[in-house]
């Protein structure tokens, strides 16, 4: 039959894995490589991207020996990757100039700071969909080229090549023929306008970026550039930011259908159509993707801390051996016996957005025991989701009939209960929990007619589970109550004078 199968590239944020995926939907190889997380300075993160390169082609040409496949089988690649993280390289050589600067890095917040501080802030939301923060490329790029001696000339003149890993990635599979990203990669820059499909001019100025530097703008399903050497002969086909993956991995196809990915943190995107819709409560407005010359957007909301609370409780507090056990010893009580923790360990995200909040442990009691604590962890990590679920509802004016969800946490079926019932709405849990990789595969697939339509799509996605609310309107109100009292104590924690 020749080309079979699908491969799917995801360049995570610790681990590059490479998977093969057949026609109905099913993973049929994969292999995983971590590699070393830097840090330079205290809230510097960084990568090699020397071995982002390594790792991710090992596992590509591991997992089709694996599978005993070799490039005739197969019909396109799909990549999915970490959003944000910038690199910069010499067009001649191909080396970096510096390492990547990863999405988690901290180094540029006084420069975004002082954009907000010169009243930035609104032109900017009004052109990218985001907040001025260190998160984005935009001013990582501005760093490396006010730091990495001469790079800035070197830029200029037409030398050096930033991306996102997405870019780096083709360009290293093409041997440096294709410098592009996809519509959904650049919309996290905080240099590429939403609304005309453009790298912006006055966005280009305000951060210091010359034009000359930029990848071409390509469609997130469409064919961009055909690889050389290794794995030679393939067509590069789908191209998404990993959140953006698992929103269309999950066939939330549709204005309104949203997902949550509960991974360290947990990332909640709603599709909202063709139209962007500017958020009025801390949200982002996103690219979902780009079919052709069809954009629909999203809006999402991160939560810094979701599974990460479970590991809290194993490591710090040894509350637990492994992280699967929270789910046995919550259950083990009914209720958290008035116990709320508010896990702002790293400042409170979407829709809060206060850096300075920390974590709380309220209305606790000499009865309240370590089963309490692990079910109110497990509620707070849902009741952050209530939170952007009511501001997506109230921003796109889009009632949600149910959450689809996806990630390592999503697993525990004490957690997805209590989601569906602090929302009021079913949660609804996939077969194929490998969203990510599957949206990759998918937009590479519809590209070169792999798959022939969206609606051949939406048939493979399969529920593995349904939690329907089991409190009612009342109940719900009450628990909504004590969490925002609890939110209220953790707010500016670490931001109020103390003598």
């Amino acid at each position: 039959m020749g080309k079979q199968y699908i491969l799917a590239l995801d360049q995570g944020t610790t681990s590059s894995r490479a998977m093969v995926i057949d026609g109905a939907g099913n993973v049929v190889s994969i292999r995983q490589r971590p590699f070393k997380q830097i840090f330079p300075k205290p809230g510097w993160v960084e990568h090699s991207p020397t071995e982002i390169w390594s790792s991710q082609s090992g596992v590509a040409t591991e997992t089709l020996a694996a599978a005993d496949l070799t490039e005739r089988d197969i019909a396109a690649i799909g990549i999915t990757n970490q959003r944000e993280t910038t690199v910069l390289w010499d067009r001649e050589t191909g080396e970096p100039v510096y390492n990547a600067i990863v999405w988690q890095d901290r180094r540029t917040a006084e420069f975004c700071d002082t954009l907000r501080s010169h009243g930035n802030s609104e032109m900017i939301q009004a052109k990218t969909g985001l907040l001025p923060d260190a998160y984005f490329s935009g001013s990582k790029l501005n760093w490396l080229l006010n730091n990495v001696p001469g790079a800035r000339d070197r830029a200029i003149a037409g030398k050096l090549a930033f991306g996102t890993v997405d870019s780096w990635l083709i360009w290293k599979l093409t041997q440096g023929e294709r410098h592009v990203t996809d519509a959904t990669n650049a919309s996290r820059t905080m240099l590429f306008n939403i609304h005309t499909l453009e790298w912006d001019e006055e966005l280009l100025k305000l951060l210091d970026i010359p034009r000359a530097v930029l990848p071409e703008v390509v469609a997130s399903s469409g064919h961009c550039g055909t690889t050389k050497g290794i794995l030679d002969g393939i067509s590069i086909a789908g191209i998404a930011g990993d959140q953006q993956a698992a929103l269309f991995g999950q066939m939330c196809s549709e204005p309104g259908m949203a997902k949550c990915t509960f991974g360290t943190g947990s990332f909640m995107l709603m599709n909202t159509g063709t139209k962007p819709v500017t958020s009025q409560n801390k949200l982002l407005t996103t690219i979902a993707w780009k079919i052709g010359d069809t954009v629909e957007y999203a809006l999402e909301g991160s939560m810094l801390m979701a599974g990460a609370v479970v590991q809290w409780l194993r490591d710090e507090l040894q509350m637990i051996r492994t992280s699967a056990e929270i789910e046995e010893l919550a259950a083990s009580v009914p209720s958290t016996n008035g116990v709320v923790l508010v896990p702002a360990f790293a400042g409170l995200g979407a829709p809060h957005w206060d850096q300075y909040a920390r974590g709380a442990m309220l209305g606790m009691t000499r009865g309240t025991s370590r089963a309490h604590i692990a079910r109110a962890a497990l509620e707070g990590i849902a009741l952050q989701a209530m939170d952007v679920l009511e501001a997506m509802q109230t921003d796109s004016g889009l009632p949600l009939a149910q959450l689809r969800v996806d990630g390592g946490a999503s697993a525990n079926n004490l957690l997805m209960q209590i989601q569906a019932d602090v929302l009021g709405i079913d949660v609804v849990r996939p077969k194929n929990a490998e969203a990510t990789v599957l949206g990759a595969a998918y937009l590479a697939g519809l590209a070169v007619g792999y798959w022939p339509d969206k609606e051949t799509i939406a048939r493979q996605w399969q529920i593995d589970r349904v939690f329907k609310p089991q409190i009612d309107a009342e109940a719900r109100r009450k628990v909504k109550a004590t969490w925002h009292r609890a939110l209220d104590r953790a707010r500016d924690w670490a931001g109020e004078t103390q003598d």
